[in-house]
């Protein structure tokens, strides 16, 4: 039986499965379908396994929630507040949300449920959870009949304080799902058992407004695979690097808003255990985007306070920072006639200029192209022909609006500036959160990782760069790799002296308890289930707080110590305020199986003589080897200038690196010229 991960990304589907029994591992990439990312999926596991019958389990990660925010193609949603809070998803916290921080023409985006469809109940419950005033139950009554008229697709019902006793919101859920039939009803408590409001409201909002749209992917899709054979559950990647089954995907729909990047870290993370390193920098360069990911002690750092089209997403997820820069952005002139890169994108279709589907514009593909740094013939092991004179005639109509001829400059800086935008992702992970770069490895990632690896790692003064087997499907294997994970939060607000340990011990048993349950019923055996218990902490009079470990039987003096460690570690400073609690959380995983990798040492048979191409280095040309990674002979150096190319991926090796390949297939790239201090002017 095989296992099967697919990962959807803006241009393409990557496809890795895996024999349990031999572990034999394969790849395979198709474009990608934007109009229904179903279609690639489908059509990336036909061309991979032929059909559906011998696959056990399918785990897929999909930009469909995302796309649906961004471009504003969700369902038609209602909401239920509590009186009084009609406008607060308009309201926000009165003021802009990044990006549009400092932008002098910022317009904020329109709520997702529209004014006429938010409505107001009677009901009032303290913080502590005590009902002030009892739910006007004839009025939720009237407005489930208004409702049906209006024919909405699901419902949100967000009530204040719902956090502390969920009791109204429940009842209200159950009168609406009387009168509302084929409606799907979501409420804040089960979204988002938390305090404040307005990121309350705006997640269940959220949530309500992807879920039909996701569902309709999932029933689909779930549809066409058991046509071709497949009997088992559909899983899908959280944005916390787990996997979930059908059914929490569902009802959690806003947890796969980082599914993709979220792979690519979990993928980082199995490779970097197998090549013994500990302290690595995610960079994964896709066809539309670029995503970087700090890992420290192979350990991601995980927040809950992300931002999607301007509005806040309070859920579990990674520290993943994305910038607009991957194979098919655009460089383009701006009003000012200065060069700039993305972070519009050629996408799947019409793709860089070199595809010859249609694309015009300049991108990354056709820069690297024309400095002989790809392959001139084709891409993906032969599948994809490429066309280098459209790539000369795109870099030459963008140089005749410079006034210059010389392509290869052009072609240099293009990448250049795409290197620049990457690198100061990296420098937002690492530098700005306390951690020095030049102490990690780079694990390069993604079809257009390891083309620009070595560039990104001179930029910030790193010297060792990871490149594992198969980096351009690393995010559909990461989904192979990632276990089953389940997230809970309850608040509780005081000072943390004064928190009652029987009540702290009573929430966090009671989270693990419905945690283990939820794995258990998933086939998960008790003895591959952990359980981590965590508090969310701050000083006295802050707004946001930092989540830090709790360990069994770790009093309120040990939680303080390790709260003030890692706020210092952050902002480089302590304070004397008071510590507070405010939320406990519980994580929840069970251990899946992990793919085993291939021994090389005496499966490799001896390179022939490498074929060889001009490629352009540091304002010249160069005679390149190139090299097919299959041939490669392990633990054997290789020096730069090379390029090594491989299905779905090519790697950059320029003067001053060497390559170095270990028995199990990954290769480390390390810097052989004397350091020197990136921030120094050259």
């Amino acid at each position: 039986m095989r296992l099967v991960g697919v990962d959807v990304g803006g241009t393409f589907t990557d496809v890795v499965s895996v024999e349990e029994d031999s572990g034999e591992v394969r790849v395979f990439k198709v474009p990608s379908t934007p109009g229904n990312q179903a279609e690639g999926v489908l059509a990336g596991i036909l061309g991979l396994c032929g059909d559906c019958t011998s696959i056990r389990r399918v785990v897929h990660g999909s930009t469909v929630a995302t796309n649906t925010v961004l471009e504003g193609k969700g369902a038609k949603v209602a909401l239920l507040t509590t009186r009084g809070f009609r406008d607060a998803l308009e309201i926000g916290l009165c003021r802009r949300m990044a990006p549009g921080q400092f932008n002098t023409k910022f317009v904020r985006r329109r709520p997702l449920v529209p004014r006429r469809l938010r409505f107001e109940v009677t009901e009032r419950l303290l913080f502590t959870g005590e009902i002030l005033e009892s739910l006007d139950e004839a009025e939720v009554e009237r407005i489930a009949q208004v409702l049906c008229g209006e024919r909405v697709e699901s419902v949100a019902v967000c009530f204040l304080h719902s956090y502390a006793n969920p009791l109204h919101e429940q009842r209200a859920k159950a009168i609406l799902a009387k009168r509302l039939e084929n409606v799907a009803i979501y409420t804040s408590a089960e979204s988002l058992s938390e305090y404040r409001e307005f990121e309350r409201f705006s997640t269940t909002a959220m949530n309500a407004y992807i879920a039909p749209v996701l569902r309709r992917y999932i029933v689909a899709l779930t549809r066409d695979l058991g046509a071709q054979g497949y009997r088992a559950d559909l899983y899908s990647m959280a944005s916390n690097g787990g996997i979930m089954n059908s059914a929490t995907t569902l009802r959690f729909p806003i947890r796969t808003i980082l599914s993709g990047p979220a792979a690519g870290v979990s993928g980082a993370i199995f490779a970097g255990r197998a090549a013994g390193m500990v302290n690595l920098i995610t960079y994964d360069m896709g066809g539309t985007s670029t995503d970087v990911c700090l890992l420290e002690g192979l350990q991601p750092l995980v927040s809950t306070e992300g931002i999607i089209a301007g509005m806040p997403v309070k859920t579990p997820q990674l520290e993943i920072h994305t910038v607009g820069a991957g194979g098919g952005s655009i460089a383009w002139i701006d009003v000012d006639g200065a060069l700039r890169v993305g972070p519009q994108s050629a996408g799947a279709l019409p793709g860089p200029a070199c595809y010859g589907k249609g694309g015009t514009a300049p991108t990354i593909t056709d820069a690297n192209l024309v400095l002989g740094r790809l392959s001139t013939s084709s891409l993906l092991g032969g599948q994809l022909p490429v066309r280098p004179s459209l790539a000369h005639e795109a870099l030459a109509r963008l140089g005749a609006s410079l006034g210059r001829r010389d392509l290869e400059w052009l072609a240099e800086g293009i990448i250049q500036l795409a290197v620049t935008k990457m690198a100061g992702a990296v420098r937002k992970i690492s530098i700005e959160r306390g951690y020095d770069p030049r102490g990690f490895t780079l694990v390069a990632m993604g079809g257009a990782g390891p083309m620009h690896a070595v560039q990104v790692a001179e930029e910030l003064g790193i010297r060792e760069i990871l490149v594992p087997l198969w980096p351009g499907n690393i995010s559909a294997l990461g989904l192979l790799t990632a276990d089953l994970r389940h997230d809970y939060v309850q608040s509780y607000i005081c000072h943390l002296t004064e928190a009652d340990p029987l009540r702290m011990e009573k929430l966090f048993v009671e989270m693990a308890t419905e945690g283990v349950m939820a794995l258990q019923e998933e086939g998960v055996p008790p003895e591959r289930i952990t359980v981590e218990r965590f508090a969310d902490l701050r000083f006295a009079g802050q707004a946001h707080e930092l989540m830090v470990p709790v360990h069994d039987g770790v009093g309120a003096g040990e939680i303080a110590k390790a709260f003030r460690e890692r706020y210092a570690r952050r902002y480089g400073h302590d304070l004397e305020e008071q510590v507070e609690l405010v939320n406990l959380r519980v994580t929840c995983t069970g251990f899946t199986r992990k793919p085993c990798l291939p021994d090389l040492d005496n499966a490799r048979p001896p390179v022939g003589p490498p074929q060889e191409r001009q490629v352009y280095f540091g304002g010249r040309w160069h005679v390149t080897p190139v090299l097919p990674r299959e041939l490669l002979p392990p633990r054997r150096d290789v020096g730069g200038p090379a390029i090594v190319e491989e299905f779905g991926a090519t790697t950059v090796i320029p003067p001053g690196w060497t390559l170095h390949l270990t028995s199990t297939g990954a290769f480390f790239l390390r810097c052989t010229r004397e350091a020197s201090d990136p921030d120094e002017p050259q």
